[in-house]
């Protein structure tokens, strides 16, 4: 039974990424592809926790800790981007 609810939950974190792929790729404004962006980053990070669940073993614990910190450093980038216009602030010599 708790295999069948962690292979329906993968199907919908799929469904939920695709979603998010869709919002990405046609989104309205800038600031709906950020979160979307971090929604699909999200949603792997809990898809491949069920994966390691599935399969019984630790070995994603790593990827997830690594998925996890860029999606949260790509967030703030691109946030700074949209708010800033640059990412990398230089200050001029005058």
């Amino acid at each position: 039974m708790i295999d069948l609810i962690l292979k329906a939950a993968l199907v919908l974190f799929m469904v939920a990424i695709g979603l998010s792929l869709f919002r990405v790729i046609k989104g309205p404004s800038l600031p709906d592809r950020a979160i979307a962006l971090d929604t699909i980053g999200v949603n792997l990070i809990s898809a491949i926790a069920i994966v390691s669940i599935v399969l019984k073993t630790k070995a994603f614990l790593e990827a997830i800790l690594i998925l996890g910190i860029l999606a949260f450093i790509g967030t703030i980038a691109f946030s700074k981007y949209i708010e800033r216009g640059v990412i990398v602030e230089r200050k001029s010599a005058d």
